[in-house]
Protein backbone atom coordinates (compact mmCIF):
# COMPACT_ATOMS: atom_id res chain seq x y z
CA UNK A 1 0.00 0.00 0.00
CA UNK A 2 1.29 3.64 -1.13
CA UNK A 3 1.07 6.35 1.42
CA UNK A 4 -1.83 8.68 -0.73
CA UNK A 5 -1.18 12.57 0.60
CA UNK A 6 -4.02 14.71 1.28
CA UNK A 7 -4.37 18.98 0.94
CA UNK A 8 -7.67 18.91 2.61
CA UNK A 9 -9.68 21.51 4.64
CA UNK A 10 -11.33 23.08 1.71
CA UNK A 11 -13.76 22.89 2.93
CA UNK A 12 -13.35 20.33 5.71
CA UNK A 13 -16.57 19.21 5.32
CA UNK A 14 -15.50 17.57 2.03
CA UNK A 15 -12.19 16.68 3.07
CA UNK A 16 -14.12 14.14 5.79
CA UNK A 17 -15.84 12.57 2.47
CA UNK A 18 -12.44 12.08 1.10
CA UNK A 19 -10.94 10.74 4.24
CA UNK A 20 -13.50 8.29 4.72
CA UNK A 21 -13.67 6.78 1.01
CA UNK A 22 -10.59 6.19 0.56
CA UNK A 23 -10.52 4.09 4.15
CA UNK A 24 -13.82 2.22 2.45
CA UNK A 25 -12.00 1.32 -0.60
CA UNK A 26 -9.07 0.18 1.30
CA UNK A 27 -11.16 -2.00 3.33
CA UNK A 28 -12.73 -3.44 0.32
CA UNK A 29 -9.36 -3.59 -1.64
CA UNK A 30 -7.80 -5.46 1.39
CA UNK A 31 -10.47 -7.14 3.42
CA UNK A 32 -10.49 -7.20 7.31
CA UNK A 33 -10.04 -4.79 9.61
CA UNK A 34 -7.58 -2.52 6.68
CA UNK A 35 -7.83 1.14 6.15
CA UNK A 36 -5.47 3.81 3.94
CA UNK A 37 -2.34 5.19 4.67
CA UNK A 38 -3.08 8.71 4.33
CA UNK A 39 -1.07 11.73 5.15
CA UNK A 40 -3.94 15.18 6.07
CA UNK A 41 -2.57 18.43 5.86
CA UNK A 42 -5.50 20.36 6.36
CA UNK A 43 -5.32 24.10 5.91
CA UNK A 44 -7.08 27.01 7.44
CA UNK A 45 -9.99 27.96 4.57
CA UNK A 46 -10.84 31.21 5.94
CA UNK A 47 -7.24 32.55 5.12
CA UNK A 48 -7.61 30.76 1.54
CA UNK A 49 -10.99 32.68 1.06
CA UNK A 50 -9.57 35.63 1.72
CA UNK A 51 -6.75 34.97 -1.02
CA UNK A 52 -9.40 33.63 -3.61
CA UNK A 53 -11.63 37.10 -2.76
CA UNK A 54 -8.77 39.47 -3.19
CA UNK A 55 -7.65 37.39 -6.64
CA UNK A 56 -4.24 36.37 -4.86
CA UNK A 57 -4.35 32.97 -6.48
CA UNK A 58 -0.09 33.40 -6.14
CA UNK A 59 -0.57 33.46 -2.67
CA UNK A 60 -2.62 30.30 -2.19
CA UNK A 61 -0.58 28.76 -4.54
CA UNK A 62 2.39 29.37 -2.50
CA UNK A 63 0.64 27.87 0.13
CA UNK A 64 -0.79 24.86 -1.22
CA UNK A 65 2.67 24.13 -2.93
CA UNK A 66 3.96 24.45 0.74
CA UNK A 67 1.97 21.70 1.81
CA UNK A 68 2.64 19.90 -1.04
CA UNK A 69 6.12 19.96 -0.52
CA UNK A 70 5.82 18.80 2.91
CA UNK A 71 3.46 16.08 2.44
CA UNK A 72 6.17 14.57 0.35
CA UNK A 73 9.07 14.73 2.59
CA UNK A 74 6.68 13.19 5.41
CA UNK A 75 6.54 9.96 2.95
CA UNK A 76 3.92 10.42 0.25
CA UNK A 77 3.86 8.54 -2.74
CA UNK A 78 1.30 11.23 -4.69
CA UNK A 79 -0.67 14.04 -3.81
CA UNK A 80 -4.24 14.97 -4.01
CA UNK A 81 -5.38 18.56 -4.14
CA UNK A 82 -8.64 17.74 -2.46
CA UNK A 83 -11.07 20.62 -4.11
CA UNK A 84 -11.95 21.61 -7.49
CA UNK A 85 -11.30 25.46 -7.38
CA UNK A 86 -8.19 24.83 -6.14
CA UNK A 87 -6.88 22.66 -9.12
CA UNK A 88 -6.55 26.71 -10.64
CA UNK A 89 -3.71 26.87 -9.38
CA UNK A 90 -2.75 22.47 -9.69
CA UNK A 91 0.33 23.42 -12.14
CA UNK A 92 2.19 25.32 -9.39
CA UNK A 93 1.58 22.50 -6.49
CA UNK A 94 2.57 19.99 -9.21
CA UNK A 95 6.19 21.56 -9.38
CA UNK A 96 6.34 21.85 -6.10
CA UNK A 97 6.74 18.11 -5.41
CA UNK A 98 8.39 15.05 -7.94
CA UNK A 99 5.80 12.45 -6.72
CA UNK A 100 2.59 12.41 -8.75
CA UNK A 101 -0.75 14.84 -8.64
CA UNK A 102 -3.47 13.09 -8.95
CA UNK A 103 -5.58 15.83 -11.16
CA UNK A 104 -9.06 16.60 -10.30
CA UNK A 105 -9.98 17.21 -13.53
CA UNK A 106 -8.30 15.21 -15.63
CA UNK A 107 -9.84 12.23 -13.71
CA UNK A 108 -13.41 13.60 -13.75
CA UNK A 109 -13.21 14.22 -17.45
CA UNK A 110 -11.08 10.38 -18.13
CA UNK A 111 -14.60 8.89 -16.02
CA UNK A 112 -17.51 10.95 -18.53
CA UNK A 113 -15.11 9.91 -21.48
CA UNK A 114 -15.60 6.18 -20.69
CA UNK A 115 -19.04 6.90 -19.93
CA UNK A 116 -19.30 7.92 -23.46
CA UNK A 117 -20.67 11.33 -22.54
CA UNK A 118 -19.53 14.63 -24.52
CA UNK A 119 -21.63 17.69 -23.16
CA UNK A 120 -21.60 17.68 -19.84
CA UNK A 121 -23.00 20.26 -16.95
CA UNK A 122 -20.67 21.54 -14.89
CA UNK A 123 -21.96 22.49 -11.28
CA UNK A 124 -19.37 24.12 -9.36
CA UNK A 125 -18.07 27.23 -7.47
CA UNK A 126 -18.12 30.99 -9.56
CA UNK A 127 -13.99 30.21 -9.84
CA UNK A 128 -14.61 26.65 -11.04
CA UNK A 129 -17.17 27.95 -13.55
CA UNK A 130 -16.11 30.99 -14.89
CA UNK A 131 -11.90 31.53 -14.73
CA UNK A 132 -11.83 28.96 -17.75
CA UNK A 133 -8.92 26.44 -16.37
CA UNK A 134 -11.65 23.32 -16.14
CA UNK A 135 -12.96 24.15 -19.71
CA UNK A 136 -8.92 24.62 -20.96
CA UNK A 137 -8.88 21.09 -19.29
CA UNK A 138 -12.03 19.58 -20.72
CA UNK A 139 -11.27 20.64 -24.34
CA UNK A 140 -7.82 18.92 -24.10
CA UNK A 141 -10.55 15.67 -23.64
CA UNK A 142 -12.43 16.83 -26.65
CA UNK A 143 -15.22 17.07 -24.25
CA UNK A 144 -17.62 20.34 -24.62
CA UNK A 145 -18.27 21.76 -21.13
CA UNK A 146 -22.22 23.63 -20.35
CA UNK A 147 -22.52 25.93 -17.25
CA UNK A 148 -25.59 27.54 -15.48
CA UNK A 149 -26.52 31.04 -16.84
CA UNK A 150 -25.26 34.11 -14.64
CA UNK A 151 -28.00 33.56 -11.99
CA UNK A 152 -27.75 29.62 -11.89
CA UNK A 153 -24.00 30.12 -11.12
CA UNK A 154 -24.51 32.82 -8.21
CA UNK A 155 -26.89 30.62 -7.08
CA UNK A 156 -24.38 27.66 -7.10
CA UNK A 157 -21.90 29.19 -5.91
CA UNK A 158 -24.11 30.69 -2.85
CA UNK A 159 -25.21 27.34 -1.70
CA UNK A 160 -21.62 25.84 -1.81
CA UNK A 161 -19.56 28.69 0.31
CA UNK A 162 -22.78 29.70 2.52
CA UNK A 163 -24.31 26.27 3.40
CA UNK A 164 -22.51 23.07 1.78
CA UNK A 165 -18.82 24.73 3.18
CA UNK A 166 -20.58 25.32 6.70
CA UNK A 167 -21.90 21.91 6.87
CA UNK A 168 -25.63 23.09 6.36
CA UNK A 169 -27.55 20.57 3.28
CA UNK A 170 -30.80 22.07 2.45
CA UNK A 171 -33.82 20.94 0.99
CA UNK A 172 -34.53 23.83 -0.83
CA UNK A 173 -30.83 24.20 -2.43
CA UNK A 174 -31.19 20.96 -3.68
CA UNK A 175 -34.06 21.63 -5.32
CA UNK A 176 -32.64 24.80 -7.03
CA UNK A 177 -29.34 22.93 -8.02
CA UNK A 178 -31.83 20.19 -9.42
CA UNK A 179 -33.90 22.48 -11.59
CA UNK A 180 -30.49 23.52 -13.11
CA UNK A 181 -29.44 19.95 -13.69
CA UNK A 182 -33.53 19.63 -15.29
CA UNK A 183 -32.55 22.93 -17.41
CA UNK A 184 -29.30 21.75 -18.79
CA UNK A 185 -30.96 18.72 -19.95
CA UNK A 186 -34.02 20.75 -22.11
CA UNK A 187 -30.40 22.23 -23.37
CA UNK A 188 -28.52 18.98 -24.65
CA UNK A 189 -26.44 18.20 -22.16
CA UNK A 190 -25.79 14.71 -21.66
CA UNK A 191 -24.49 14.55 -18.18
CA UNK A 192 -23.62 16.72 -14.76
CA UNK A 193 -20.73 17.23 -12.99
CA UNK A 194 -20.64 17.43 -9.68
CA UNK A 195 -17.68 19.78 -9.77
CA UNK A 196 -17.47 21.43 -6.16
CA UNK A 197 -16.08 18.41 -3.67
CA UNK A 198 -19.00 19.54 -1.35
CA UNK A 199 -21.70 19.01 -3.91
CA UNK A 200 -22.16 15.26 -3.08
CA UNK A 201 -23.47 16.78 0.40
CA UNK A 202 -26.21 17.66 -1.55
CA UNK A 203 -26.85 15.90 -4.45
CA UNK A 204 -26.86 12.07 -5.11
CA UNK A 205 -25.09 11.05 -8.80
CA UNK A 206 -27.38 8.60 -8.87
CA UNK A 207 -30.70 10.05 -8.59
CA UNK A 208 -29.65 13.52 -10.97
CA UNK A 209 -32.06 14.31 -13.90
CA UNK A 210 -28.90 13.67 -16.06
CA UNK A 211 -26.30 10.87 -15.60
CA UNK A 212 -24.06 11.77 -12.58
CA UNK A 213 -20.19 12.21 -12.25
CA UNK A 214 -19.23 12.97 -8.49
CA UNK A 215 -15.91 14.63 -8.73
CA UNK A 216 -14.79 13.53 -5.12
CA UNK A 217 -15.75 9.73 -5.78
CA UNK A 218 -14.17 9.98 -9.08
CA UNK A 219 -10.33 11.50 -7.15
CA UNK A 220 -10.84 8.91 -4.10
CA UNK A 221 -10.89 6.29 -6.99
CA UNK A 222 -7.91 7.55 -8.84
CA UNK A 223 -6.20 7.70 -5.59
CA UNK A 224 -7.11 3.94 -4.72
CA UNK A 225 -6.37 2.60 -7.91
CA UNK A 226 -2.61 4.22 -7.25
CA UNK A 227 -2.31 3.21 -3.87
CA UNK A 228 -3.61 -0.09 -4.19
CA UNK A 229 -2.79 -1.27 -7.63
CA UNK A 230 -2.63 -4.98 -6.93
CA UNK A 231 -5.39 -5.44 -4.99
CA UNK A 232 -7.84 -2.59 -6.13
CA UNK A 233 -11.21 -4.58 -7.31
CA UNK A 234 -12.56 -1.25 -9.28
CA UNK A 235 -12.72 -1.01 -13.05
CA UNK A 236 -9.56 0.96 -14.04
Amino acid sequence: MKKIGLIGGMSWESTAVYYANLNRLARAAYGGLASADILLRSVNFDEIVTLQKAGRWDKAAAVLSDAAAKLQLAGADCVLICTNTMHKVADEVEAAVSVPLLHIIDETALALKAAGKRKPLLLATRYTMEDGFYHRRFAQHGLDLATPDESGRARTHAIIFEELCAGHVLDGSRTDLTGLIEAAKDQGCDSVILGCTEICLSLDPEKTPLPGFDSTAIHCDAAARFAFPKQMRLSA
